[in-house]
């Protein structure tokens, strides 16, 4: 069982959500080489295990913060950018242009927020909204990686 301390250092990615500056620019770049790394080593399929098993971390790991605190996605938590990193590498080819063109579609989806990802943003509250604006916004990113290259 995760404490609430455990719990909140998995959320914000070991303190990468505590930089003061940008925290989900320094988690997308977090999710980006952490995600680099896992596709190098394990190859994509390993990325899709450890992108769902983040997914349920978040959710427990949320559901115990929340129980402690009110949380409507505030910038500390970044374990949501990369995760959606993640999800975008899962279409990306592996080459330096292609993980950098991710890196800043995802960032632009993410932050411009096109709908669905802005209704997302907006009507889904929760630990369960916070992860979902960022996989929608990584879909966004993902398809237009297929359509590009």
């Amino acid at each position: 069982m995760l404490t609430f301390k455990s719990a909140k250092s998995i959320l914000h990615v070991g303190g990468i959500g505590l930089i003061p500056k940008a925290p989900g620019t320094w988690g997308s770049l977090a999710g980006l080489l952490s995600g680099a790394v896992i596709v190098a080593l394990f190859g994509v399929w390993a990325l899709l295990l450890c992108s769902l098993a983040a997914i349920a971390l978040g959710l427990y790991a949320g559901k115990i913060v929340t129980s402690h605190e009110p949380m409507d996605d505030p910038s500390w938590f970044v374990l949501d950018e990369v995760i959606g990193m993640w999800l975008v590498l899962l279409v990306t080819p592996f080459s330096l242009f292609g993980y950098a063109l991710a890196f800043a579609l995802f960032r632009v989806f993410d932050i411009f927020k096109p709908w669905p990802v802005s209704w997302a943003d907006r009507r889904v509250k929760g630990t369960f909204g916070i992860l979902l604006d960022d996989i929608l916004a990584a879909m966004y990113a993902g398809a237009l990686i297929l359509l590009l290259l």
